[in-house]
C-alpha cells in the first residue's frame, strides 16, 4: 500500500485557507528528521561520544569541531575530558541535526499558530527569550539564563493549554496546541542536552534526553498526519483506538526502561546470556538501589556507577517489560489483522514486533555489538511511529464508506 498524501483543505470560496498549503510538507519532513536524530543520537550515546566535547553548545570553543588536538589543547573544556578526534564531530552533528529540526519546529508552530490571536507574537517572544538565554549560558550565567528559558517555555505550555480548548473546532484550531507543544518540548530538549554533557551523563537526564526525542518524534507524526488527509474508518473505531492506546502507554513505559538500562549501562549485566541471566534463572539482584532515580550532581557516570546486582535488577525489568509488550501488542497486531481494513498495518506491526525482539535477545547474545543496539533504537521509533499513526488516522465510520485498505 503506497501512501500519498494529501493536504486537507478548509476553506470557502473566496477565503484563504487557515492551514498553509505546504504545513504538511513541514510536518513530514520534521518527521524524518526527527527519526534520523534519535538513530543518530543513540549512534553518539553507544559509542561513548556522549561527553566528546565538555562544552555546550560549542565543542571545545568551536561551532563545529577542532581539527586536531593543538585547536582545542587552549579551551577550558580540555580540562575536562582531552579532546578525541574520532569521537567529538559525533556529538557535534547530533546537536547540528537536533537544531535544523528545532528550526523546522518553529516554523510549523509560527505556520500554526498565525490563526490564533496574538499566536505568533508568543511563539516568537517565547524562542526569542530561549534564544537569548543561550549565549547568557556561555557566558557563565547560568541562573539568568535558567530564568529566561523557563519563562519561554512558560508561555508555550500556556498558549499550547489555552488553544487547546478550540481544537475540537476544525483543523486550524487542531495544530496550533500540539505545534506549540512540540516547540516546548524541543526547548526542553536542549536543556536536556545541556544537561547531559554539564551532569556528565546522568542517568535520569540521559533517559529523559532519549524520552523526550521519541515525545518529539511521536508529536510531530501526529502533526503530519493531522494535516494529511488519509483517514481510516473502520467499525469499532473507539475500542480499537483505545487498545491502540494502551499499547502507546505499554511501549512509552518499555522504552523508559530501555533508556534507564542503557543510561546504566546495564544492557550487558547479565552477560551473553539468554533467557537466563548470568546462568540463572533468579540471579542477584537489587531493585531498590537500581532504580534510584537522583544521585547528585558532579558525578562522572561514564561506564556506570551501579554494582552488579543493581544492574541485573534493571536489566530484568527490561525484559519483563519487553515480555509484556511482546504479549500486548502481539495480540493487537492479530486483533488488527482480523479487522477488514486494518491487515497492513495488522501485519506491519507484527513484522516490527519480531524484529525489535530479535534485535534485542541479539543484543545480549552478540555482546551488544554497535549496529544492532542502534538498529533496536530505531525499531522502537518506528513501533511508536505506527501506534501513533494508527491513534491519529482511526476515525468513525460516515454514512456510506465503504471500508477497505
Amino acid at each position: 500500500m503506497t501512501l500519498k498524501p494529501r493536504p486537507v483543505v478548509f476553506k470557502l470560496p473566496g477565503q484563504k485557507s487557515p492551514v498553509h498549503r505546504h504545513f504538511h510538507r513541514i510536518a513530514w519532513l520534521a518527521c524524518a528528521l526527527a527519526l534520523c536524530v534519535i538513530v543518530f543520537g543513540a549512534f553518539v550515546r553507544l559509542s561513548n561520544a556522549g561527553l566528546s566535547c565538555p562544552d555546550w553548545p560549542t565543542c571545545y570553543g568551536q561551532a563545529t569541531w577542532p581539527s586536531a588536538p593543538g585547536d582545542a589543547a587552549d579551551h577550558a573544556a580540555s580540562a575536562i575530558r582531552p579532546f578525541d578526534d574520532t569521537r567529538a564531530w559525533r556529538e557535534q552533528v547530533h546537536r547540528m541535526l537536533a537544531g535544523s529540526l528545532g528550526v523546522l519546529v518553529l516554523v510549523l508552530a509560527l505556520l500554526a499558530a498565525r490563526r490564533e490571536r496574538f499566536g505568533i507574537a508568543q511563539v516568537l517572544v517565547a524562542s526569542a527569550l530561549v534564544g537569548v538565554s543561550i549565549p547568557l549560558y556561555m557566558r557563565g550565567q547560568h541562573e539568568a539564563a535558567g530564568v529566561l528559558a523557563a519563562i519561554g517555555e512558560a508561555i508555550l505550555l500556556f498558549a499550547a493549554l489555552r488553544w487547546s480548548r478550540h481544537a475540537g473546532h476544525g483543523l486550524a484550531h487542531a495544530l496550533p496546541p500540539i505545534a506549540a507543544l512540540t516547540l516546548a518540548v524541543i526547548v526542553f530538549q536542549a536543556l536536556l542536552g545541556m544537561w547531559t554533557v554539564t551532569w556528565l551523563l546522568k542517568p535520569i537526564v540521559v533517559m529523559g534526553h532519549l524520552l523526550g526525542g521519541l515525545t518529539t518524534f511521536a508529536l510531530l507524526s501526529w502533526l503530519a498526519w493531522r494535516a494529511t488527509d488519509r483517514p481510516i474508518r473502520v467499525p469499532d473505531t473507539r475500542l480499537l483506538r483505545r487498545l491502540v492506546a494502551i499499547g502507546l502507554v505499554l511501549l512509552g513505559l518499555q522504552i523508559a526502561l530501555g533508556g534507564w538500562t542503557s543510561a546504566n549501562y546495564a544492557a550487558l549485566s547479565c552477560g551473553t546470556d539468554f533467557p537466563k541471566c548470568v546462568g540463572q534463572w533468579v540471579p542477584p539482584h537489587d531493585f531498590r538501589e537500581g532504580f534510584v532515580l537522583w544521585r547528585g550532581i558532579g558525578v562522572d557516570y561514564e561506564g556506570g556507577v551501579l554494582d552488579g546486582a543493581s544492574r541485573i535488577a534493571i536489566h530484568l525489568s527490561h525484559r519483563i517489560g519487553a515480555l509484556v509488550v511482546f504479549l500486548y501488542v502481539g495480540w493487537l497486531a492479530i486483533k488488527l489483522m482480523r479487522s477488514p481494513g486494518l491487515r497492513g498495518f495488522g501485519g506491519g506491526l507484527a513484522v516490527l514486533l519480531l524484529a525489535q525482539v530479535t534485535l534485542g535477545i541479539l543484543n545480549v547474545k552478540l555482546a551488544l555489538p554497535l549496529q544492532v543496539a542502534v538498529m533496536h533504537n530505531a525499531g522502537a521509533a518506528l513501533l511508536l511511529f505506527t501506534l501513533v499513526t494508527l491513534l491519529v488516522r482511526l476515525r468513525t465510520p460516515e454514512l456510506g464508506d465503504h471500508h477497505g485498505e
